[in-house]
C-alpha cells in the first residue's frame, strides 16, 4: 500500500472502527496527517485547529483498525491518556507486525 492508496482508504473508512489497518495504511496516514497539520499551522490558528478537527476521526479510526491487526481491542488507544509511557506502548504496538492469519476483527488487511 502505497501513500496515495492509505490516505484514501482512512478517507474512504472515515468512521469505520472495525476491520483491521495494515502498518503501511497506519504510518503513511500518520504522516500526512503530521504534514497536513504542519501545514495547516503556518496559515493560522483557526485553520489549524479545523484541520485537526478534521482528522481526528479518521485518526482515531485507523488507530482503532491498526490495534485490531495485532488483536487488541480499538479500546487500547486511551492509554495514550497516560503520559509518556502509554505514547511509547501505542507507537510499539503500531509498528508491530499484525497477526498474519485472520482474527476476531477480520481477514488480514492488503499490504
Amino acid at each position: 500500500m502505497d501513500f496515495g492508496q492509505s490516505i484514501a482508504t482512512c478517507f474512504r473508512k472515515y468512521a469505520d472502527f472495525s476491520g483491521r489497518a495494515s502498518r503501511p495504511e497506519y504510518w503513511w496516514f500518520a504522516l500526512f496527517q503530521l504534514l497536513v497539520t504542519a501545514a495547516a499551522s503556518l496559515m493560522g490558528e483557526l485553520t489549524s485547529s479545523l484541520v485537526g478537527l478534521a482528522l481526528l476521526l479518521p485518526a482515531l479510526a485507523v488507530g482503532a483498525r491498526r490495534l485490531h491487526d495485532i488483536g487488541k481491542s480499538g479500546w487500547w488507544l486511551l492509554i495514550w491518556l497516560i503520559p509518556l509511557i502509554g505514547w511509547i506502548v501505542l507507537i510499539v504496538w503500531a509498528a508491530t507486525k499484525g497477526e498474519a492469519t485472520d482474527n476476531s476483527h477480520g481477514a488480514v488487511p492488503a499490504v
